[in-house]
């Protein structure tokens, strides 16, 4: 199919396209990489009066370290993450993450602003943002506002973004020493959406004991989940094998998966514990200084 007809509309800074989408309103959508938008639109299954392409704005592609934080600009291409060495050396679990995506072709045009300001909670990024305690920064017409990730997604395709905000950067805390991060996920085939993914990161005291967790969770619920109680149960506590099994098995007991085409509810209960099992393994073997 092909999309319906709608105007299009090009700004080259944010505050132009801020200011379209104050002036057209709810019958305006934001362009970026254009892998989730454009295949709804050919279904029909989005119908903007107004497309605002963001892509000409420059100065919205970038990877740096800055102030304690990773920023990374929200028309970063995931083909850029999965290449850029700083990533793939200091923040695996990004590197992770955007290795499987979809596939190349996707990748060379996707972008991480578009891919969490969709608000699928079937994208591999949500669970990740949530396992290194990301924050977004958006821009509207009263300027720029973070929004910790937590307080991101409130529903399906549905986030904090105000309808006249521009999600423009990604940060990321810079990880503290003696930490590691994975992300792991299973799919039906190589690129497909998760059947359920876990992002997990850890910190190691000098004792070898966990001071510090966090797990996030992917397509096993209406939005990408943070496993609280494994989290807790993992803190204060050494890595061992037991420690990491219950931890998969609180995860599990956190997810709200329903049945469809991909599994039965049970059977992708099932995945999340054994990925989080996976995700802290490979998270604390990193933590430890291995690869």
């Amino acid at each position: 199919m092909i999309p319906g007809s709608f105007d299009y509309h090009s700004p080259s800074t944010v505050e132009e396209a801020v200011a379209l989408l104050t002036s057209l309103g709810e019958d305006a959508k934001v362009l970026s990489g254009g892998q989730s938008l454009i295949p709804m639109m050919k279904l029909r299954l989005a119908e903007p009066a107004q497309l605002i392409d963001i892509n000409g704005i420059a100065g919205l592609e970038y990877i740096r370290e800055a102030d304690g934080y990773l920023t990374i600009g929200a028309l970063t291409r995931e083909a850029d993450l999965d290449k850029s060495e700083l990533i793939q050396q200091k923040y695996p679990i990004l590197h992770d993450t955007a290795h499987v995506i979809a596939d190349p072709l996707v990748r060379n045009r996707a972008t991480i602003g578009g891919n969490l300001a969709h608000g699928d909670p079937a994208n591999d990024h949500p669970a990740t943002m949530l396992a290194v305690r990301a924050e977004v920064v958006a821009t509207g017409p009263n300027g720029a506002r973070n929004i910790a990730i937590d307080d991101f997604f409130l529903g399906p395709l549905t986030t904090a973004l105000a309808p006249n905000e521009i999600l423009t950067e990604v940060r990321i805390p810079v990880p503290a020493q003696g930490s590691g991060g994975a992300y792991v996920k299973l799919e039906r085939k190589v690129g497909d959406f998760a059947i359920a993914g876990v992002a997990a990161v850890v910190t190691l005291d000098g004792n070898g004991n966990c001071s510090a967790a966090s797990i996030g969770l992917t397509n096993v619920g209406p939005t990408p989940i943070r496993a609280g109680a494994a989290e807790e149960a993992l803190t204060g506590n050494a890595l061992s094998t037991d420690a990491i099994a219950e931890a998969g098995r609180l995860a599990g007991e956190a997810s709200q998966p329903t049945s469809d085409h991909r599994g039965s509810a049970e059977y992708k209960r099932a995945m999340v514990q054994e990925l989080t099992i996976r995700a802290l393994t490979k998270a604390k073997v990193r933590a430890e200084g291995g690869q």
